[in-house]
């Protein structure tokens, strides 16, 4: 009996092959719509992840002032940090890997008649450690650089494509406002942030340069620290906290004039908010299977009403009730099954482009496919429902003299 009426089925979505193909644009839209916003928003959490793994590897910031949300922002409120901070650390914190000073601001970079707005980054080698950030050509800073501030720098290659074209800058001397200064390594492309800043425009110059001939004070605004493993983590949160208390002279109650975040509460912040969007995206995308649903349940009342006289003669010899039920909910179930498929691989498809424009990593989410599609099955059922009882349930002599 199920087979005879998928046959049927089968036979009527022929026959009006236009109008049943009207009827299932909702739901092919629907769920096309759907997986192709779970498909960017996956892309892009994905990449947000694999940006901020680029920050670093196991690394904790310690910044000035009281925490704040979004991007790195300067806090000139409290009291700085200062070298003696970072020996500290160094020195009475356990499973430390690295410690190193991230002073920044922004500076107008010249080589011969080219310029570019840059971040200029004062530091120590450590903070190359810490950042996984490969030299491609030439050197980090030797010690005497450091300790006396000569003014050398490494620059990203964004700054390398931009002043320099083809030219290999190793040697040659750049103006940071009105410092001349000499390039001595290139650094390993990162790409952009997960903040949407190029990572690889950037000139990086030892800390005491930087406070002296930059900035002109000694001031240190953050500090980034690696620990040797992850699961250390949590463990040196309380014993820096508790070091730079001492060190502040923070007394019991009084709020902390620092903050300090590990990589993992950026991640979870920032991959909760993308998911978010993407299921409030999927979400209103949904809706248009319900419109979908509402067109099917339409085109079933208007097959009905054409087929009365059919379904009275059906009834007249014989049929059952349920059989004539079934026939017609088969044909809805049909019809919103196939728009389910199709708006799988047309979904598959938009969101396949889609994220090789905007250059995320193409994830195929499994799941959001099989809710879709079992989805689109019950929608043909619900709405598929009421057309077919009504059917079913028509008077045999009333429907045989319908005209």
């Amino acid at each position: 009996m199920l087979s005879n009426a998928f046959l049927i089925a089968i036979k009527e979505i022929k026959r009006n092959i236009l109008r049943s193909f009207l009827t299932i644009l909702g739901i092919v839209i629907g769920v096309a719509s759907v997986i192709a916003m779970v498909m960017i928003g996956d892309g892009t959490t994905a990449n947000v992840k694999e940006s901020i793994s680029k920050l670093g590897t196991n690394m904790l910031i310690l910044r000035v002032g009281q925490e704040k949300k979004g991007p790195p922002k300067e806090d000139n409120s409290s009291k700085p940090f200062e070298e003696a901070d970072i020996a500290a650390i160094k020195n009475e914190v356990q499973n430390i890997k690295a410690v190193a000073a991230e002073n920044s601001t922004t500076v107008n970079i010249v080589y011969g008649n080219r310029s570019n707005s840059s971040s200029v980054v004062g530091t120590n080698n450590d903070y190359f450690v810490i950042k996984d950030w490969e030299i491609t050509d030439g050197r980090i800073f030797d010690d005497s650089e450091l300790s006396s501030g000569k003014s050398t720098c490494l620059i990203g290659t964004t700054i390398v494509k931009q002043l320099f074209n083809d030219e290999n800058p190793i040697g040659e001397n750049i103006r940071l406002k009105n410092i001349t200064c000499n390039v001595i390594g290139i650094l390993k492309s990162k790409g952009a942030s997960a903040f949407g800043r190029d990572q690889d425009e950037i000139v990086i110059v030892p800390l005491k340069m930087y406070q002296q001939k930059i900035k002109g004070n000694k001031d240190i605004s953050s500090i980034l620290i690696s620990i040797t493993e992850g699961k250390f983590i949590d463990n040196a949160k309380i014993e820096i906290t508790s070091l730079m208390q001492e060190r502040r002279a923070i007394k019991v109650g009084e709020v902390d004039n620092f903050n300090i975040r590990d990589m993992q509460d950026i991640l979870s912040t920032m991959t909760s908010t993308t998911k978010m969007l993407t299921y409030l995206l999927g979400s209103i995308a949904g809706i248009s299977l319900l419109v979908g649903g509402i067109g099917i349940m339409n085109i079933m009342l208007v097959s009905v009403t054409e087929r009365t006289r059919e379904i009275g003669t059906r009834l007249a010899i014989g049929a059952m009730e349920n059989e004539v039920l079934l026939q017609f909910l088969v044909e809805a179930i049909v019809l919103s099954t196939l728009g389910g498929i199709i708006g799988i691989f047309l979904g598959a498809a938009i969101g396949y482009m889609t994220v090789n424009i905007m250059d995320l990593p193409f994830i195929l989410n499994s799941q959001i496919i099989l809710i879709s599609f079992f989805f689109s099955t019950f929608i043909g059922v619900f709405f598929g429902y009421f057309p077919a009882r009504k059917a079913a349930r028509l008077n045999p002599i009333e429907a045989l003299r319908y005209e």
